[in-house]
């Protein structure tokens, strides 16, 4: 059980309880009433109720109890953990693994190696999965540790307040930096592959040419938005596709699979005001085109 204290300054005075945790802490409405139905929230050691007045110099304390159960086998898979605090779990995603089991993948995904940590360190956790990336894609993957994280962090990525940097190799040669702001969607309901298409989600995706020759490009792109497939679509689009991205441009034998990684995340912790960033090193197959092209490469570190 996991076990938050709030000390209520005079701004948040003349609040109700329920208002507090949802507008200034990040708990959804659903977390709210099971806390309180629950008998988990507490004001000066009293249990509080939703409606409760909050006054300056109180202590809230919320207690989250975490024993669900999930359907993922715990399997012993080595993990390189990036980042972990009370709340998160920040882990380096390798190349041509799945992030969570599907009926052609059961087992040997990123949650069964997570699932078998939780296991192994004695938490009593769930994967909660707050990001995802493609398969054949390496790089950073946040878990959630409780509902109340999921939730709260969740919201953070919808708000573009976490902010996520990638790696990638194009083929062809691009300079300078600039903005695609161009909808996507599936040209239909059973397509995998995803188009930029008029009437689609927004997508806005930032990016800055790092090295480039008359071959390749090394490009650092920022997402505003996050969806599916996002960066390959957009990149494809201008003409650019990933080295190795078969769905979004063609095979390559300098790689097998898209030069896509996921290397920085940075964010403020839920538990204080504190600022995280977490950086991936750039996995071998990368490194091994760019050292190739002899390409200037100065972003983050490598293995």
């Amino acid at each position: 059980m996991d076990r938050m204290i709030f000390n209520i300054s005079k701004d948040d005075a003349g609040k109700r309880l329920d208002n507090f945790l949802k507008f200034e802490k990040g708990f959804s409405t659903r977390l709210i009433k099971k806390i309180t139905k629950n008998d988990c929230a507490f004001i000066n050691g009293k249990t509080a109720w939703a409606d409760d007045i909050l006054k300056e110099g109180d202590i809230v304390e919320i207690l989250l109890k975490e024993n669900k159960e999930q359907d993922i086998i715990p399997e012993d898979i080595p993990i390189d953990i990036v980042y972990e605090d009370v709340d998160i779990l920040v882990v380096n995603k390798p190349p041509f693994m799945v992030v969570h089991p599907t009926k052609s993948h059961q087992s040997g995904t990123l949650a069964n190696a997570v699932m078998h940590y939780f296991k192994r360190t004695n938490q009593n956790c769930i994967v909660r999965l707050i990001n995802r990336l493609d398969r054949d894609t390496s790089g950073l993957v946040m878990i959630a540790k409780s509902q109340f994280a999921h939730q709260a962090m969740a919201k953070m990525f919808e708000k573009n307040e976490v902010k996520k940097e990638y790696i990638a190799i194009v083929k062809g040669k691009m300079e300078g930096k600039g903005t695609i702001d161009l909808p996507i969607d599936r040209p239909s309901l059973d397509s995998v592959k995803r188009c930029v298409i008029e009437g689609g989600q927004r997508a806005i995706t930032h990016f800055e040419v790092i090295d480039s020759n008359e071959d390749i490009s090394i490009v650092k792109l920022i997402l505003e938005t996050g969806r599916t497939h996002q960066i390959r679509v957009h990149l494809s689009h201008i003409g650019h596709p990933i080295l190795g991205d078969e769905l979004y441009g063609e095979k390559s034998s300098l790689i097998g699979r898209q030069a896509l990684h996921a290397f920085r995340l940075t964010f403020n912790k839920l538990r204080g005001e504190n600022k995280v960033t977490c950086t991936a090193n750039i996995p071998y197959d990368m490194l091994d085109i760019i050292k190739k092209y002899n390409l200037d490469f100065q972003e983050g570190p490598h293995e």
